[in-house]
């Protein structure tokens, strides 16, 4: 049996990016990716634009149940959700992305700032070479996102809220670089990505 990541022990505020470290290291989540069953079926649940978890039409207000069922979330190859057992695949809706970083924290500065996101699920997640940041390709209308989970590039990713973006855009322009871009757990992220 693996368990999900442990809760924060302290208000994310309060953690050192060492004490993220630790958490995100102990973090074990079911190998989703090599369950492959052959019963397949509607979960009836959905997850909307601002991160709320849904079935039947019902909203899911217990954090440890949207938890639960964040650990056996995946994206397949053609862009759609499932949640996922050893047993069964069941469709999910997902409006937009099925997390939301909903906190950051940053320590250092140019190339040796790390980035640590809490996302609505109370997972962490540090924003690397194996969790890259994207702000889409349009500088008038940034879509700000971090890949959480899966294949890069068709994983799970997480929406930045506005107003940490606008954290990152600031960080990015006092560094002045040209194209203004992010650093993170050694790795650049231009804010504005090549079409």
């Amino acid at each position: 049996m693996v368990t999900p990541a442990p809760s924060l022990p302290k208000d994310f505020s309060q953690l050192s990016l060492t004490e993220a470290a630790e958490l995100l290291a102990a973090r074990k989540l079911p190998p989703v990716e090599q369950w492959h069953p052959e019963r397949e079926g509607d979960s009836a649940m959905e997850i909307r634009a601002d991160g709320s978890w849904y079935h039947e039409g019902g909203r899911i207000n217990r954090p440890a149940m949207v938890k639960l069922f964040s650990t056996i979330l995946r994206r397949e190859a053609d862009g759609s959700h499932v949640l996922v057992t050893p047993a069964e695949r069941l469709a999910i809706a997902v409006e937009d992305t099925p997390f939301r970083a909903v906190e950051m924290k940053s320590e250092g500065a140019g190339r040796d700032r790390k980035l640590v996101f809490r996302l609505d699920t109370d997972d962490l997640v540090m924003a690397g070479p194996d969790h890259p940041l994207g702000f889409g390709t349009d500088p008038d209308n940034p879509d700000p996102r971090l890949h959480v989970r899966g294949a890069i590039g068709n994983g799970l990713e997480a929406r930045i809220d506005r107003a940490l973006y606008y954290e990152i855009a600031e960080m990015a322009l006092a560094e002045d670089m040209d194209p203004p871009a992010i650093w993170s757990n050694g790795a650049c992220f231009p804010l504005v990505s090549a079409a």
